[in-house]
């Protein structure tokens, strides 16, 4: 074993392998707290277990895993108590009473660390704020060989191990409840219909939350522990409907998160050429909403570049059949023939979205261009030919049908023209009885082409 990797083993292996794991542990969670639209559940009971915690210090004085996990679940399950008594006794908005019970509970928390600090407790305020990432070592034998595998293991830092296992568990909690978490989820009624206490699912959601959020506090900190909770969940539902693939997405963006998070605390500054690292909690926080950042603009369905594709797309696809329909109603007045993109331009509207349906219309064959002009070929005509019956059916009907005036139809029909399939089209060529003419004397193009 060469001594760059024996490096890489002791110095980023553990903090890496505990930051992933309680990354990992977050997201599962997480992504029932956004399923239920409680995002900021997760955000209370980080701080809501922080009392907890400090208590557990203040009265056994030790910092036993099993203690303050104790004090830290009591603490989160009588935040989650509370934020229901205060919503529905104070008949305020949830986000409302989840902020006044967190901030409350978080102070108290404050206050608790004064005591502890007065009374000599070792209760380290950075460890809970920002964890200890950069102090995770694996304090390898000199034996490169590692032939005694088990004393290695021995060294490994305790915080590796506990968030391994925390992990192991919520993986095992998640698996075998996630038909009755995912129904609890969307309909809390019916799956106690069926038999599923939602708000018994709830509250054990709630003591595995609290679970994580005391194993991370000494790896990421109390605080921050709120991103890896709801960021990789948050961005893996933006990508995908379907909950299975939102987990393992959520999954996937965790231990990125993790991953490039720890190694761009240490490398960044030296790239801007910084005395100090960064804090790698820290940096895996910034990380993950730069994900979350980049979801939110490029997801495929619900990204805002995404939507505005599809909007640019609609709206180019209807100006594509204005200017099928305008080319085809001057072809009724004048016969074949061809416009200058100036004249289609100015009838219109000289826009960009203008000039991209007039590209759109040539590239799929529907316009030919000759001789400086545009006209419309036999398969564009055929498209304006159905548009333009559309139109004029739809028009016959709002005014034999609906009752409307002359002069209030042409609008409406030519935002329902855009959006009328051909099925709808013969129903509605059925309704008015197939005329030959609309109410303004044009005549109606036949379903054959005449």
């Amino acid at each position: 074993m060469t001594e760059a990797t024996l490096q890489i083993l002791s110095l980023d292996m553990p903090a890496l392998v505990a930051a992933s794991a309680a990354a990992v542990s977050c997201a599962l969670l997480g992504n029932f707290l956004v399923l239920r639209k409680v995002s900021l559940l997760g955000d209370a009971i980080s701080h809501a277990v922080f009392p907890g915690i400090v208590l557990a210090f203040l009265l056994f004085g030790t910092r036993s895993g099993v203690w303050i996990f104790i004090g830290a679940s009591c603490a989160g399950i009588l935040s989650v108590m509370m934020i229901e008594l205060v919503r529905k006794l104070g008949r305020i908005d949830p986000g409302a009473s989840m902020g006044v019970v967190f901030s409350l509970f978080f102070a108290v928390g404050v206050i608790l660390m004064e005591q502890a600090s007065a009374s000599n407790v070792d209760l380290d305020t950075d460890c809970i704020l920002h964890g200890q990432l950069e102090n995770l070592f694996w304090l390898l034998p000199a034996d490169a060989r590692l032939t005694n595998v088990h004393h290695s293991l021995h060294l490994m830092p305790v915080e590796v191990l506990r968030s391994l296992v925390i992990l192991l568990l919520t993986v095992v909690f998640v698996s075998a409840l996630k038909k009755e978490l995912t129904l609890a989820a969307f309909n809390p009624e019916l799956a106690t219909t069926l038999g599923f206490n939602a708000n018994l699912l709830h509250y054990v959601l709630v003591v595995f939350v609290a679970l994580t959020v005391v194993a991370s506090f000494e790896i990421v900190g109390s605080i921050l522990v709120i991103a890896m909770l709801i960021c990789p969940a948050a961005t893996a539902r933006l990508m995908t409907d379907r909950l299975t693939t939102q987990i393992w997405l959520s999954v996937l963006f965790a231990v990125l998160s993790s991953t490039l998070g720890y190694y761009s605390a240490s490398q960044v500054p030296v790239y801007f050429d910084l005395h100090s690292s960064f804090n790698a909690a820290g940096s895996i926080a910034v990380m993950s909403g730069l994900l979350l950042m980049l979801g939110f603009l490029f997801a495929p369905r619900y990204g805002i570049c995404a939507r505005w594709f599809r909007t640019m797309a609609l709206s180019v696809s209807v100006r594509r059949d204005d200017v099928l329909g305008f080319l085809f109603r001057a072809e009724e007045v004048q016969g074949s023939v061809g416009f200058t993109l100036r004249t289609i331009a100015s009838a219109l509207g000289k826009t960009p979205t203008t000039m991209f349906a007039l590209l759109s219309a040539r590239f799929r064959g529907y316009l030919e261009y000759a001789d400086g002009t545009l006209s419309l070929t036999a398969r564009g005509r055929e498209g304006a030919r159905s548009l333009v019956r559309t139109h004029r059916l739809w028009e016959t009907y709002l005014v034999e049908n609906l009752g409307l005036r002359l002069d209030h139809v042409h609008s409406t029909a030519m935002e329902l023209e855009h959006y009328t399939p051909s099925e709808l089209s013969k129903r509605l060529a059925e309704t008015v009885e197939n005329p030959s003419e609309d109410p303004h004397g044009s005549p109606i193009p036949s379903e054959e082409g005449e």
